[in-house]
């Protein structure tokens, strides 16, 4: 696989790892996208310790307000804080 089939299979992957813990194995509820944000992206979002700044995250991610975060929401979350990383590297340069 390329590297980026790769990286959309452990997308995929890193989600449903998740969303499955509990109700909805197709959403993420704040518990399990609290879960997610702490082993996966720690290092990037140290802010999803603090339960203030997770309720804001989670709100922000819930575009459609149903209360849970769907693939498509965490998609956004994903390119965002790629974009993000991309930025800071290039003006490293």
């Amino acid at each position: 696989m390329s590297d980026i089939v790769t990286a959309i299979s452990l997308l995929i992957k890193s989600f449903n790892k998740y969303a499955c813990k509990e109700g909805n194995p197709c959403t993420l509820n704040k518990g399990e996208l609290k879960l997610l944000l702490q082993n996966e992206l720690g290092e990037l979002l140290q802010k999803a310790n603090n339960k203030d700044e997770l309720d804001t995250i989670f709100q922000d991610l819930d575009t459609n307000k149903d209360n849970s975060v769907d693939f498509t929401e965490f998609g956004r979350l994903v390119l965002c804080l790629t974009v993000m990383c991309h930025e800071y590297f290039i003006n490293k340069k």
